[in-house]
């Protein structure tokens, strides 16, 4: 029998495009950023004040945007935070060595040039990003779609939370990879987030805990000079 394959209507593509379209965005303006000649203090509130607005408008609407965990969503995310910089405090140069530093995966760095670590308008948009922007735009794809669309295709079918190994395994190593010299904790980061996820059932816990993970990794940023950490 051959294979019959139904075309999607655009009224069926809209759950997945809510989901993925501004990760989308996101990747796509992290390519064009690092190539147009534009300064950092243009191109840091440019990242929030177009992203956010897609964040808003794509967030999917039968989902509550507030969370219903306060208290383990901010601890998850300080936990997180914990493993994040926790390999380098205990071992000194833990990040020279190949496993984290080669032409693969790239080498540790800050993404933003000398001048700017010292404009604390650059710093402030910058933080606003990795707190605001990020935890929603990876939330939406690597928990609120990915880990149900490879449980099944049609993944609004799927409750949020629902558990698979292939699912679980697979969301946190691609996870990993999207942080480069940075993977091993991004793998430890990503299985902790989808526990959450699988813990809470929602979404906005889970853009909550990111958030503080980030909000927490800003401050020691800033306050440690530990630019690196912003790839």
């Amino acid at each position: 029998m051959a294979t019959q394959f139904v075309q999607r209507t655009p009224a069926q593509w809209r759950p997945t495009v809510c989901y993925v379209a501004p990760f989308l965005l996101f990747m796509a303006a992290l390519a064009v950023f690092g190539y147009l000649p534009i300064r950092p203090e243009i191109s840091a509130p440019l990242w929030v004040l177009l992203l956010l607005p897609v964040c808003v408008a794509f967030w999917p609407r039968e989902l509550p945007a507030l969370p219903d965990n306060w208290a383990g969503s901010l601890g998850v995310g300080a936990l997180v935070f914990g493993i994040w910089i926790g390999p380098e405090i205990l071992i000194p140069g833990y990040r020279n060595s190949p496993l984290f530093s080669n032409g693969v995966i790239g080498h540790v760095h800050s993404s933003l040039p000398d001048a700017a670590l010292r404009n604390w308008w650059v710093l402030a948009w910058r933080s606003a990003r990795a707190v605001i922007v990020v935890p929603i735009v990876e939330e939406l794809f690597w928990r609120g779609w990915l880990m149900r669309w490879l449980i099944d295709k049609h993944f609004e079918r799927v409750p949020l939370g629902s558990y698979s190994p292939l699912a679980f395994w697979a969301t946190a190593a691609l996870f990993a990879s999207e942080h480069g010299p940075y993977w091993d904790v991004g793998l430890i980061a990503g299985a902790i987030y989808n526990l959450w996820m699988i813990r809470t059932k929602s979404l906005a816990n889970c853009v909550l805990m990111h958030a503080v993970t980030n909000g927490l990794l800003c401050v020691y940023v800033i306050a440690a000079g530990q630019w690196q950490y912003w790839q």
